[in-house]
């Protein structure tokens, strides 16, 4: 029993991956950055885990919301550019879940 490795496929294999990741990543990465622009900045409310995990409390998440408020009515930008950087935000999330959408697609039909 002789196994031969196709390295060219390999490697093919690696660099869509690196690609694909690096994709991902930053689209949502610009997403996020666009939406904290356009004033609306992600703030999530504490949840109840173990003990084993360390959790903000209610009072930190507050102090964390109304620090968001106040950097969202500091903002430079217009109204306009508020809603531009929201319209971009939103088209960065969606190329990234499209990456994400491709790549299980390709898995599943192995193409």
């Amino acid at each position: 029993m002789n196994i031969e490795i196709n390295w060219i496929a390999f490697l093919q294999v690696f660099i869509a991956a690196m690609i694909g990741a690096v994709a991902v990543v930053s689209f949502y990465a610009i997403g996020l950055r666009l939406l904290v622009l356009a004033g609306r900045s992600p703030v999530v409310a504490p949840a109840e885990f173990t003990d084993a995990i360390t959790i903000i409390t209610e009072k930190e998440a507050k102090r964390a919301a109304k620090a968001a408020a106040k950097a969202a009515k500091k903002s430079p930008l217009t109204d306009g550019q508020k809603q531009f950087a929201f319209v971009g935000a939103i088209a960065s999330f969606a190329v990234a879940g499209g990456a994400v959408l491709v790549g299980l697609l390709l898995i599943v039909f192995n193409h």
